[in-house]
């Protein structure tokens, strides 16, 4: 029986990897059983082994155990336009996410979720917080497609309620309530709520929804102080910085999950720390759309709770690690002559148990550990970026890459192998997203400031 064939026939399984990813460690001649959905022992092979005699062990030489990783902001229904937002300014919400997502049908909505939830398990993201879409039919179908592909994800529903009436408002809090007491089949999806931003909502819609979120033991997700334009229109319109809108409105507190938060000042960063308030640290957005890159070590070392999210640029969680350590030590280790920036180890457990943590299902999952839901991925060691491995936990952060990733587990299922779904057809899911993408793009009323590549190139000659 090939290796594939024992990890996705058999509810029960005794894992002995080379080694195993433990609180950043990897240690090795540990061994695992996976049954029901968990972790249910974990400790020396030899131990294990003898304690589960019933189970004949699954050797994986030159492998790597670790946990999933987590992608802690996201936008699945997003994912058609990946290239179009490319090289443009900030805010492209505006201009092509908004126009994009009001021109998808349920089935665009669909194939466009299930493309990302693919994206995400290819990148080793076990689990990932959708920050809420704005389609009406936008959450059945995230929900159906997370549930197809086998990803956890903590999903939001938007309850912006700016301009809107009061018995709008009244009926945006009811589907707030229903859709937190909600229940879903495998229990993937965690309910959560939305503003998109703070200028989004009225600071009593906003107290109210996280209170809601406090109350449930829920997320709520915001957009904050991310571009210099809404921080500017924010000063203008209230008085007051964003994040300082969601300080009076009572919205700060474990139960938030604040994106992006680059624009912080020192002020803020103390209301962050002393509300025990999570940041998702989106270091890629920055790159290719921000103004900033969040002061992410500073509030970490503060004590801060942090995830990396990817805001749905590129779901690949090697790669994310890297641009975190990257654009620290450019943007702050380079002035001071930092040259460690976090250790590595600080940006892989920002992206596994601190980022479950964030977001509220640490508790659950992140780490490999006795009782927590077994989402982990199988990483291959042997290859030549690792050949010599000195320091492997800064090597996943700096050499390690998505290729690697053999086999991803969510709740104790393989749900890819080798990059590829083992129980669906994703070949045919992404000839209906080519044909729905170009439906919705042509007919959407995008607005690009820049010319694609092609056509700069074309025009420089």
């Amino acid at each position: 029986m090939d290796l594939r064939t024992r990890l996705s026939q058999s509810d029960e399984l005794l894992l002995r990897p080379a080694l195993t990813l433990m609180g950043q460690a990897p240690i090795a001649d540990q061994a695992v059983v996976i049954k029901g959905g968990r972790f249910c022992d974990i400790g020396s092979a030899e131990a294990v082994c003898a304690r589960h005699s019933h189970l004949t062990p699954v050797d994986l030489p030159d492998r790597l155990l670790m946990p999933g990783f987590i992608d802690t902001h996201h936008h699945l229904t997003q994912s058609f336009g990946k290239a179009i937002a490319f090289g443009e300014p900030s805010e492209i919400f505006r201009r092509i996410w908004v126009p994009l997502e009001q021109h998808l049908d349920e089935e665009a909505l669909h194939a466009s979720a299930l493309l990302a939830a693919l994206e995400a398990l290819r990148g080793g993201f076990t689990t990932v917080c959708d920050a809420g879409t704005r389609s009406m039919a936008g959450l059945s179908a995230i929900e159906s497609a997370v549930q197809t592909a086998g990803l956890r994800c903590v999903l939001a529903r938007t309850c912006n309620d700016a301009g809107a009436g009061a018995e709008q408002v009244s009926e945006i809090l009811r589907e707030a309530e229903r859709h937190l007491s909600a229940r879903s089949a495998e229990h993937l999806v965690h309910r959560s709520l939305a503003v998109s931003i703070p200028e989004a909502g009225t600071d009593s819609t906003i107290g109210q929804v996280a209170r809601l979120c406090s109350e449930a033991g829920a997320l709520l997700q915001i957009h904050v102080n991310e571009h210099l334009a809404s921080v500017e229109r924010s000063l203008i319109a209230r008085g007051m910085r964003p994040l300082e809108v969601l300080h009076r409105a009572g919205a700060l507190g474990p139960h938030l999950l604040a994106a992006h938060a680059t624009l912080v000042t020192p002020t803020e960063i103390a209301l962050l720390r002393d509300t025990d308030t999570a940041v998702s640290y989106n270091p890629v957005a920055s790159s290719w759309k921000g103004n900033a890159v969040a002061p992410a070590l500073h509030m970490h070392t503060l004590g801060i709770r942090m995830g990396l999210g990817t805001d749905g640029t590129r779901s690949d969680a090697f790669r994310l690690m890297d641009a975190a350590e990257t654009a620290q030590r450019l943007v702050f280790g380079l002035p001071c002559g930092d040259f460690s920036m976090g250790a590595g180890w600080t940006w892989l457990a920002m992206a596994t148990e601190r980022g479950a943590d964030a977001a509220k299902l640490g508790h659950l999952t992140g780490r490999i550990e006795a009782g927590l839901a077994a989402d982990c991925l199988l990483v291959d060691l042997d290859v030549p970026e690792l050949t010599p491995s000195w320091d492997l936990p800064w090597e996943l952060v700096r050499l390690a890459h998505r290729d690697q990733i053999e086999a991803v587990f969510v709740q104790g299922k393989l749900r890819l192998w080798r990059g590829m779904p083992i129980d669906w057809d994703a070949r045919e899911m992404m000839i209906r997203a080519r044909e729905s993408a170009r439906r919705a793009i042509s007919a959407a009323p995008i607005h690009r400031v820049h010319p694609t590549s092609i056509a700069a190139r074309a025009a420089a000659k």
